[in-house]
């Protein structure tokens, strides 16, 4: 079974939001979900549903493969 890798995830959410410029409030109103939410997805603590990730993959302008690996 593949498990995904929650801390190198919201590494990597961090890393394009800090890199486009966003703040975790902006990106959080681009893929309509809360600023906590995001903020709990870059720190690996909270398991996001793949619907979210998709959202903040679309926010970021990016794949999805590119959070995922």
């Amino acid at each position: 079974m593949y498990k995904l890798d929650l801390i190198n995830i919201g590494r990597n959410i961090k890393v394009e939001r800090v890199r486009k410029g966003y703040s975790q409030e902006e990106l959080a109103e681009l893929a309509d979900t809360t600023r906590h939410t995001i903020s709990l997805v870059e720190c690996g603590i909270q398991h996001s549903k793949i619907l979210s990730i998709l959202k903040i993959a679309n926010a970021l302008s990016i794949d999805v493969n590119e959070l995922l690996k």
